[in-house]
Formats: structure tokens, C-alpha cells, sequence
């Protein structure tokens, strides 16, 4: 298991701002840089023997995500400028707004019961 864990460490051992920035992609004649949140969490465990018969164990596992947050590309001026994913903006939102949208309605039912 130490091995596989050691070759696992070794394949990520680079991950980071190569994994968040793509490499330069000409789509339409347009050089565009992709940009993205990228996330890898990794665990094991191990239970020494207790004194029970069949008692112990090992495990272990991992998991990671990609959010594509945008591109950067040359605006009409020329300079390099960052281009949003809108469905990704909106379903970030989406958890914001339904927030305010629980606290206002708590901040309502408390006035009216005051009131």
C-alpha cells in the first residue's frame, strides 16, 4: 500500500497553477488561456489489531474536481482580459441568493411577530 501511495504522491506531486491555467488555445483566431479551480484531496487509515479475532483493516481513497471559472483573452484594446463562465457565475449564485432569500424571510416573520 506504501507503494501505491508513493507513485500516487508522485503523480500529483506538480499539480497546481499548470493544472489551473491551460495551455493557449487559438479557437476562431481568438488565443484564449482556460482558467479553472482545480481541487484533489486524497486519505487512508489503517486500524491496528485490537486482540479480536478478524479485527483490524486498511483503507483508503480520493477524489478531486475541475470548475471551469473562465478564459482570459485579448480584448478590443488589445490587453489581456478575463471572460467569466456565466453558468458557472450562476450557479454559484444560486446557493447566495437562496441565503439572503432564508435570512430575509427570518428577518420578516421576526418584524411581524413584534409588531
Amino acid at each position: 500500500m506504501t507503494e501505491s501511495f508513493s507513485s500516487l504522491v508522485d503523480t500529483f506531486k506538480n499539480v497546481g497553477v499548470s493544472r489551473a491555467y491551460g495551455p493557449a488555445v487559438n479557437v476562431a483566431g481568438e488565443e484564449i488561456i482556460p482558467v479553472a479551480v482545480v481541487s484533489f484531496g486524497f486519505g487512508g487509515g489503517n486500524s491496528p489489531e485490537d486482540g479480536q479475532p478478524g479485527s483490524g483493516g486498511s483503507g483508503g481513497g480520493g477524489g478531486g474536481f475541475v470548475l471551469p471559472l473562465g478564459v482570459y483573452a485579448k480584448g478590443p484594446s488589445g490587453r489581456m482580459t478575463f471572460r467569466p463562465n456565466t453558468v458557472v457565475v450562476l450557479a454559484a449564485l444560486v446557493p447566495l441568493v437562496c441565503a439572503a432569500g432564508v435570512s430575509i424571510r427570518g428577518i420578516l416573520r421576526t418584524a411581524r411577530s413584534r409588531g
